[in-house]
């Protein structure tokens, strides 16, 4: 008997607005909600028998052993599509110039982003937009994907239905983000824009970055008083990893 949705969420802000749809859907429902990976592994293995997780844009690896001890199994909503595994996905996917994006819901798997996909957005990129604006749009789609499965999520006991889509692409990681942000010295005029547009934005704290003559140069995340002028960073750092 499915009793217990564990909520593991990117931010707790999250959580109030998740729960309160699916105990519309099904009063009876206790929640346990988790931002970290040790509140998910405080909770109790009586609970997990008679639970289902739902993971939603949260960077948390659920071991497999908290998937295997889950009664209703674990769903994860991913912000981007089938074609997009993986870490930061909106930027590989304006940086790939693709028309199309999305968000994907599926079983959790040990591997992450592998699992049997069960639901799926698809939108068009607005021309122009920027990465913040994509992710925006995206994760307004993932929480429509949320509202849409909600109730099945939260009445049916039993294995979501599987879409017949598949994982597709290269699944990124942080460290290709990092390879990205490290421009190389002979970098072109077109291959750099291409970089700006996908890559420079300051919430990830990665900068774009160029080392040149023994200097190190980072795109600047605020425009200096020349516009699109770079930031010098002396002593020259070491390349990231």
């Amino acid at each position: 008997m499915l009793k217990t949705i564990i909520l593991l969420t990117g931010v707790a802000d999250q959580q109030f607005a998740l729960t309160e749809l699916l105990k519309a859907h099904n009063p009876a429902l206790s929640f346990r909600c988790a931002v970290t990976l040790d509140e998910l592994l405080a909770i109790e293995p009586e609970v997990l028998r008679d639970a289902r997780l739902l993971a939603f844009t949260t960077s948390v690896i659920v071991p497999g052993n908290i998937l295997a001890a889950l009664g209703h199994g674990a769903y994860n909503f991913h912000p981007g599509p089938p074609q997009y595994p993986g870490w930061a996905p909106a930027h590989f996917a304006l940086y790939d110039g693709v028309r199309s994006f999305g968000a994907t819901a599926h079983v959790m798997a040990a591997s992450v982003d592998s699992g049997p996909i069960v639901g799926v957005e698809t939108f068009i990129i607005p021309d122009k937009i920027s990465v913040r604006g994509l992710e925006q749009i995206a994760y307004v789609r993932l929480a429509h994907l949320f509202w849409r499965m909600s109730r099945e999520l939260a009445c049916d006991p039993t294995p979501l239905d599987v879409l017949p889509i598949s994982w597709s692409g290269i699944k990124s990681t942080r460290r290709m983000y990092r390879q990205m942000c490290e421009m190389p010295s002979g970098i072109t005029a077109a291959e750099m824009q291409r970089r700006i547009r996908a890559f420079h934005d300051d919430f990830r704290d990665i900068p774009l970055s160029i080392d040149l003559h023994g200097v190190r140069f980072q795109l600047a995340t605020t425009a200096p008083r020349q516009a699109d002028a770079p930031q010098v960073v002396s002593p020259p750092l070491a390349a990231a990893s």
